[in-house]
């Protein structure tokens, strides 16, 4: 499927889910990862990820094709377009558009490995970080002495 076949698409799903037209550009974004698609909103655009439509299929991707287009109608009504707003759930709820999309195969969480120990120098209680952060602003929260940072050599997995 290509782009003008894409835009065509939206279109009528605008007009027969919502009754409202849809006036701007829609487009294909292979570079979408974690999501199936995103609207725009200084453009009023919407990209739709293709993978979702080669894995799962079109009834899937017409789901997030009605997701992308609560929060544009919403957006240009002036409503609650975003996520957690009560009109976006309720026009979400009447379209029959998914919340959430299918996550694609392949595609796990990224794990972010602990990199930073935080040692207490009165009793040894260890803390693991992922970020560097400065041990001067915290103190152990066993004994309440005080910490310093240790780099570890090897990436432990949470």
């Amino acid at each position: 499927m290509d782009n003008e076949t894409l835009q065509a698409w939206v279109e009528q799903v605008s007009r027969d889910s919502f009754g409202r037209p849809f006036l701007h550009q829609a487009t294909f974004n292979r570079r979408l990862r974690s999501t199936g698609g995103r609207y725009f909103m200084r453009s009023h655009d919407i990209e739709i990820n293709p993978k979702q439509l080669e894995t799962f299929g079109r009834e899937e991707t017409e789901k997030i094709i009605k997701h992308e287009l609560c929060h544009y109608h919403l957006h240009l009504t002036k409503r609650g377009y975003r996520h957690q707003d009560a009109d976006f759930q309720r026009l979400l709820a009447e379209v029959g558009g998914s919340r959430y999309c299918s996550a694609l195969p392949g595609q796990t969480k990224r794990v972010q490995p602990y990199r930073y120990k935080l040692v207490c120098r009165s009793c040894g209680m260890e803390y693991l970080r992922k970020r560097k952060v400065n041990p001067a602003k915290y103190a152990c929260g066993k004994c309440r002495g005080k910490l310093f940072i240790k780099m570890l050599d090897f990436v432990l997995e949470p």
